[in-house]
Order: C-alpha cells, then structure tokens, then sequence
C-alpha cells in the first residue's frame, strides 16, 4: 500500500478543523500567508463557471447591493464565511429569505404566503416557497477576504491595544438574484404585491451585520430614520490582497463609539452599553442583541465617465506611501423594526444629533480625530511623512438643514441638545440619566472630563493647533526659566500603540444667503474660513495641566467652549 507524504498538508482547507496547525481561518498572522487565503482559493478554483439555475416555475428578479454581502454558513467556528449552495456557488438560503419576508408582512399577509399555527399543534404552510438568491456572475469571486477589526474598547474606554484584524469572507457589491414560486397560481397583480413585500423585506438589509453596512440594497423602500449628504478624503483601508476599499462601516464605527461616550457621561459603564448595543447591536450580556438601527451609504454617480466615486488614489513618498479615498454619497439610518411614534420621533433625533456631533468634533476613518494635514499643514510636504487626517464636509440640502454650528458660540449650547436627545432616549428605554454615576471611560462626555476649546481661522492656513502635533507650542525662555512646551508624542496626543487624548478639527464655517427675488429661500455659501476645535480629555499628567494652562493663558488664540465644571 503506497504512503502519501504529508498527506494531511493535501487535505483542502475546506474539509479541515478549525484547531491550530491545521486551518485558522480567522487568525491573521504578519508576514505569513493566512490561511483564508487558500481557503478561499481552493474554493474559487473548484466552482463552476456558470450561476446555478432555477428550476421551471419559479420567478425571479435580479437586485444589486452597494457594498459588502455575507451570509454566514454558520459551518466553521469562529469566522464569518459564506454559505455555500448548487455549483460551490455562494447564496441566501431560503430559508433566510423566508424568515426576512416575514417581517416585512402584515399578519394576513405572513399567514397567506408564510404559513399559520392552527388549534391542536398542526401548521398550515403558505402558499410561497422560497429559493434563496445566487449571484448573477462570476465578478463575485473577486475581493472576497475582508477585514473586521474590533476597536470599541480601545478607541473609547482604555488605553489597552485592541485585538488584532480578523478575517471573514464577503462578496463585494454583488448582485444576487432570487428566486420565489408558489403552491397555487396568483394573479400577475398579486406577484407584484409579493415582490413589493420583498424589497421593503431586502431595505433591511440581508445576511449578516446589516448594522454595520452589510447586504443594503441600492434602492431602499424601507423605514428610513435620518439621511445626510456627505463628501469626504482620508487614507482607505486595505484588503489582505493589498488592494485599497473605501469602507462605509467607518461611519457605524464613529456613531457608535460617539453614542458610547454621551451615554457614558450619563450613567454607569453597564446601562450605558446596553443602550448602544439596542441601538446597534452587537453582543450583550453574553447574547447576541439585534440593533434597532441599520445604515447603508449610497456613493453619488461621478459626474464624468472618467471619474470613480468612490476615487482611489496614492499619496506620498515611500516608505509612507499609502492609497487615499475622495467620496460623497448618501448616508441613510433605517428601523429594523417598527417602533411608536413618540419612540420613534426621539431616536431620529438622537441619531441626527450624533451624526452631527461626529461632523462637529472629528470625522470617520482611519485618523479621524486629526485634520487632513493634506489641507492644513503646507510644511508636511516638505519631506516625506505619513499621512495624517481626514476632512469631511456636509453636502448640498444637509449644508444648510444640519450645519447648528456657525460660530464659536453655537459649541457649547449644541453639546448640550446632544446630551439632552440622549437623555430622552435614555428615558423611552426606561433608563434614568444620572451624570454624578458617569463611566469611568477614558472619553466618557461629561463637563469633569472633556474640555473643548475653539477660535476662529480665517483660512485653510491659518491653522495653529496642527503644527502643535509635530513641534513645541512655546519656545524655552531661558532668562525667566520657562521650559520649552510640547505635547508631541505625549500622553494627550497618543504615539504607536496608545490612542492620544485630544481631538482635532477644522470645521468648515457655512453661511447663509437669501434669494433676493424669493427670502424665504435659503443657500449654503462655504465662507473659506473654519472653527479650529480642540477636543481634549485630561489624564492629570504634566503635560497636560502645562499645555491647559498655556491655552488658558493665551485667551486671544483659544477659548474655552464647553467643560471642566
């Protein structure tokens, strides 16, 4: 009998347990090949090159997501991966798709098509059978391995590095088409009712972590919260394959992180959590919670065929040469339920407040808590550096309806709306603010534990704070024995491996002009100039009482705007 060397190095990853030294789909390892990467390979290589088909009777209709799809096959411990169906192909399950369309009947309408419980036990089954939803082409085997890189703890609550990126696998910007037939025969009119409850179903989001951007569909007939307009730049993330993605889980990420840290200057560490984990999921108490609240970002079409929306560029010189995004789009909050309307009026105007919050005091993405130095900071083109930064700005209608900061003064009275529309959420949910019990977080938003400080710039290069970042903020004075100052690569501005504590932003001053043949119509006008905001946590260190002394001294340049009680 013939001895195969190595044989159990032949064996596809697919068919191997998830223990270490045979296959790790989620752990990735720095300069080594993960072994998601020949999972998925093996995988791809091994599928058929045809859409596997319906079968005569069933009908189907074709619809397009607008960034990442995944349904989990639930298959192997640990990671996130696709379900897989006819032809090695990836798909919804029917019966996922089954249990989507429930929720977006009526009762009449779950009886007839999903089926009833009767008296005694029996069930009923609907009239509809449910096929699931395979892609159309081949283009989903592209771009597959994508990251996930749990940050909450780290960017809100405690200076301990977050856990390592994660892999799982997803289909980027598939269309998928589904497939639906029935018991009995319908009228025509009666199948255009079934697939008008299935986009309203779809608008939810399908797969897995429809909360975080996955599985929302371009068009959307579901419960929308709040929508704003946005554009924006800053570095792109990077697959593992080294290629560049704008990724739209940045602004879920920030809003999330943000709802933490205004609810953690509310109450206690626990209720705190339990209120962001109900708006957008996550795991609670040990059980997975579903989150009332999903987002899908709809990028604008380019205004010339030669254009990409969103654009993918490089920046810099080696070794900080890096890929840059330029995007503007739609960004769109929906229900994943129904709630009442009072309920419902409050958490759309938590939501509008949070999104305006993250525009005010930072941005999304990567360094989101700098301001492009790209825009602010001429002399870091001197030689080559990294890439610090991002800047974004409100869009057409959302520049006039959202923008509540137009001066300094609008700071402090608009920190206090947010706090006040988290509080009344906080009330509907049953919860009692209490700012004397706040987290003991590192960024927890209360008056004891922020400071926010502001002046006006009159231009782009008229920026002071950013060049505290890299160089003193005073000179030594020798004769009057006064040090030199500099808060570069402290404790408030953060190095490798520890997340700073002070914010910065220039955020873009929008004014408002009257039609002189119609006032009572309104338009933006970008003014050139920019609240310069300083956001800063103290930590009690001494550079950091030195660097508030000397903003408090230096009243002309900054002024206080919001805490320290």
């Amino acid at each position: 009998m013939a001895i195969i060397p190595e044989a159990a190095q032949k064996v596809p990853m697919m068919f191997r347990a998830q223990v270490d030294g045979r296959c790790q789909l989620q752990r990735l390892v720095r300069d080594q090949e993960p072994d998601v990467v020949r999972w998925t390979d093996e995988w791809v290589k091994h599928t058929y090159p045809e859409a596997p088909d319906f079968a005569e009777g069933v009908r189907t209709r074709p619809y397009t997501l607008t960034w990442r799809f995944v349904s989990n096959g639930g298959q192997d411990d640990s990671i996130i991966r696709p379900a897989i169906g006819a032809r090695g192909w990836p798909f919804l399950p029917g019966s996922s798709m089954k249990g989507i369309f429930r929720r977006a009947c009526t009762p009449e309408e779950r009886d007839r098509y999903c089926g009833k419980d009767l008296s005694g036990g029996d069930f009923q089954p609907g009239v509809l059978r449910f096929h699931g939803g395979y892609p159309t082409s081949t283009d989903w085997t592209e771009d597959l391995i994508d990251i996930v890189h749990p940050q909450q703890d780290w960017q809100v609550k405690t200076n301990t590095k977050a856990a390592g990126a994660f892999a799982q696998i997803s289909l980027y910007q598939p269309e998928l088409r589904f497939g639906i037939s029935s018991a009995i025969p319908l009228a025509e009119t009666e199948w255009e009712t079934i697939w008008a409850i299935w986009e309203k179903a779809l608008a939810m989001g399908i797969g897995c972590r429809v909360c975080a951007g996955y599985g929302q569909p371009q068009d959307h007939t579901g419960n929308l919260v709040y929508k704003v307009q946005l554009k924006g730049q800053g570095q792109a993330a990077k697959l593992l394959d080294e290629v560049a993605e704008f990724r739209p889980n940045i602004f879920r990420a920030a809003i999330r992180g943000h709802a933490l840290r205004i609810f953690g200057g509310l109450t206690r560490e626990a209720a705190a959590e339990e209120l962001v984990a109900t708006l957008f999921g996550g795991i609670h108490k040990g059980s997975d919670k579903v989150g009332l609240l999903s987002m899908k970002f709809q990028p604008f079409a380019p205004s010339s065929p030669d254009l990409e929306n969103p654009e993918i560029r490089e920046f810099g010189q080696e070794p900080y040469r890096v890929e840059t995004y330029k995007v503007e789009g739609e960004l769109s909050w929906l229900l994943t339920r129904t709630l009442p309307d009072t309920e419902q009026a409050e958490l759309k105007e938590l939501v509008r407040h949070l999104l305006q919050f993250a525009m005010v005091f930072g941005g999304f993405g990567k360094s989101w808590r700098r301001a492009d130095h790209r825009l602010f900071f001429e002399e870091y083109y001197e030689q080559p550096n990294p890439l610090i930064g991002c800047h974004w700005q409100w869009l057409k209608g959302s520049a006039l309806r959202d923008v509540r900061v137009r001066k300094l003064d609008d700071v402090a009275p608009f920190i206090e709306k947010v706090r006040q529309a988290a509080e009344t959420w906080m009330r509907s949910q049953g919860a009692v603010p209490n700012p004397n019990q706040l987290a003991t977080w590192r960024e927890s938003w209360h008056s004891g534990n922020v400071q926010v400080w502001g002046r006006l710039a009159e231009s782009a290069e008229d920026s002071e704070a950013i060049q505290w970042l890299h160089k003193p903020y005073r000179s030594a004075i020798r004769q009057a024995r006064i040090p030199e100052g500099s808060i570069y690569q402290s404790s408030l501005t953060g190095r490798v491996n520890q997340v700073g504590r002070l914010w910065h932003r220039m955020y873009p001053v929008i004014g408002v002009k009257s039609n002189p043949d119609h006032p009572q119509q309104k338009a933006p006008v970008r003014t050139g100039k920019f609240l310069e905001l300083l956001t800063i946590f103290p930590d009690g260190s001494e550079q950091s009482e030195e660097f508030l002394n000397y903003l408090n001294s230096e009243q002309k340049r900054f002024k206080k705007l919001w805490g320290d009680d």
